[in-house]
């Protein structure tokens, strides 16, 4: 019993780990420094720009549906595991919005920014995926084409986000689509590398219910 309480705390820390560190790389690094985005955040801002539709509405018009398939597909404890994701990455992001000192300006630096935001962001994703959970409809959408393409999670990301940037091209300035690609790319590498490495050992933190430790080519 004690073994089980203490492979569930260790599974569920590294999910509000991994919520943590994307959360601290999106608003340190990418809003900071002016990265664009890509996924569902992006598409939110396509709507804004091109429609006037409001960026949250169409990320829960997007998630929403993504929500039910995946919980007919991936199980009941894998929705769990995303809310408690979804509401730690939220409440770590307005947390470092509202209370954080930090200030990363890397104006004149953006290669760096750029690949301190794919490091970033790639293991703070890879964590959560690979410990059974997803932070937004996005995750749950690359997890889904990922099985059923053969293709890996990074690559599914980098693909999503590619396009959904090219898409942006009348919006957002050249420089900063040209630094945001090249983190989204350094990102899907580091989330394939964060989600296989280690992935046989990480079984021993699976919990007793959970949908467990995630394989990298399953997905």
């Amino acid at each position: 019993m004690m073994r089980r309480a203490l492979q569930s705390i260790q599974h569920y820390g590294m999910i509000l780990f991994g919520a943590c560190l994307l959360a601290f790389a999106y608003y340190h690094i990418n809003y900071q420094n002016h990265l664009s985005e890509g996924g569902f955040v992006g598409l939110g801002l396509l709507a804004k720009y091109a429609f006037d539709v409001s960026p949250a509405l169409m990320m829960l018009a997007l998630d929403i549906p993504l929500l039910l398939v995946a919980w007919l597909v991936k199980g009941r404890q894998f929705i769990w595991n995303t809310v408690i994701a979804s509401l730690a990455f939220t409440g770590f992001y307005e947390a470092f919005e509202m209370f954080s000192p930090i200030v990363v300006d890397m104006s004149s630096m953006m290669p760096v920014a750029s690949l301190l935001s794919g490091v970033l962001t790639g293991l703070g994703t890879g964590l959560v995926l690979r410990f059974g959970a997803a932070t937004g409809g996005d995750d749950i959408l690359s997890l889904l084409l990922s099985k059923y393409t053969g293709l890996t999670v990074g690559t599914i990301f980098l693909l999503m986000d590619v396009m959904v940037l090219s898409l942006s091209f009348w919006y957002v300035p050249m420089k900063e689509m040209m630094y945001t690609i090249l983190a989204v790319f350094i990102s899907s590498r580091v989330i394939n590398w964060s989600m296989g490495k280690g992935a046989a050992s990480s079984e021993e933190v699976q919990p007793a219910h959970g949908h467990g430790p995630v394989s990298l080519h399953h997905r």
